[in-house]
């Protein structure tokens, strides 16, 4: 497998890149995750393009992965075609995984499906990046792909995921989001951050993706026809994973959500010491990975009083608009260790309100 830069076949004669092109990068972000889009507008040039693009590349993957109205043996299919087409040595183009794809594409594409039709512009602006940033993605999204590609089959028999033991679950969280971390790790060090340890980088990825399985549940099931709470745990309570959409095992299935948020909150110390490493004054990059994990300790008091709903309700546990938007004005603000350890240790306890008040 190749992850140096190079020419691929798929974009060597591609239409040069525009100042449109990169801006629509940022347009996309937004209008496919709106809490991705709070570290990116944390971020300053040219680390914010850069993971952008990145993140772009990642959520074309994600996309396909997570549609349950294509069989799971296709979507890997699919999943490893897109590697190939990252692959500078592999003859597969943009083309041919668009032309893959489409038969399976909605008749009226919601945002993902958008950014998945525009594959070429996403890897026309990665082509246009410095060989030493596209290495920085490369390895990180293919990991992805193949990754996720993996579970798909594993499970294909199953119509949707059902991970069975905690182990297998921190197998896929890495996949789908501790392989974001890493690119996003890397991309900081090319701009110069120091190294981070990947231990505690792991945890962070953990934490954050733990806790959105926990207040995810109900809409996992309803949405994708995934249950990620692992069988063993269920198992524990005398059911199974189709408990989920059982009123009369709601206790129960609250009971594993609450144990896997307690694993989240395990790795709230590692990922702190993650944080540790990166720099205060460095284009906003303390500030961008300061935001996600502030949301996610203030989910976690979120989960610990309303696991129940995340069991009965879709996008029922959440922060209140009003707390997300105070916690980013401070991040706008100077940014400390000291100062995220201040708010941190405020929304572990209560919902932030505004200091002034």
């Amino acid at each position: 497998m190749s992850d140096s830069p190079g020419n691929h076949p798929s974009i060597s004669t591609a239409t040069p890149v525009t100042d449109a092109d990169r801006a629509w990068t940022f347009e996309a972000v937004h209008s496919v995750s709106r809490t991705f889009t709070l570290t990116i507008e944390l971020l300053e040039e040219p680390v914010d393009a850069w993971v952008c693009t990145g993140y772009l590349l990642c959520r074309i993957a994600d996309t396909v992965e997570d549609d349950p109205t294509i069989p799971p043996r296709e979507r890997a299919r699919l999943l490893e075609l897109y590697d190939d087409v990252l692959d500078p040595d592999h003859p597969a183009t943009v083309d041919t995984f668009l032309g893959e794809v489409d038969p399976h594409r909605p008749a009226e594409p919601n945002a993902d499906w958008q950014v998945v039709g525009d594959t070429e512009r996403v890897v026309r602006v990665f082509a246009s990046l410095d060989d030493d940033v596209q290495a920085a993605m490369r390895s990180v999204v293919r990991e992805m792909a193949t990754g996720m590609a993996g579970f798909l089959r594993d499970h294909a028999d199953e119509g949707g995921l059902r991970l069975r033991t905690v182990d297998e679950l921190e197998e896929y969280c890495w996949y789908v989001a501790g392989t974001v971390g890493k690119l996003l790790s890397n991309l900081f060090r090319v701009y110069g951050a120091e190294e981070t340890d990947s231990e505690d980088a792991r945890q962070f990825a953990l934490l954050l993706q733990l806790v959105n399985i926990a207040k995810d549940v109900r809409d996992d099931y309803e949405t994708e026809n995934n249950v990620y709470l692992p069988g063993e745990l269920l198992e524990a309570e005398g059911i199974d994973h189709d408990a989920v959409a059982d009123p009369s095992a709601t206790d129960s299935v609250a009971r594993v959500v609450s144990r896997i948020t307690d694993r989240a909150t395990s790795y709230a110390d590692g990922a702190r010491r993650y944080l540790r490493t990166l720099p205060e004054d460095e284009v906003g990059i303390l500030a961008g990975m300061g935001m996600p994990y502030l949301l996610a300790i203030a989910t976690i008091r979120e989960l610990n009083e309303r696991a129940h709903e995340a069991v009965t309700s879709i996008d029922a546990v959440k922060m209140s608009r009003e707390e997300v938007e105070l916690l980013y004005a401070e991040m706008t603000g100077e940014v400390s260790h000291e100062k995220i350890d201040r708010l941190a240790d405020a929304v572990r306890e209560r919902p932030y309100t505004n200091p002034e008040r």
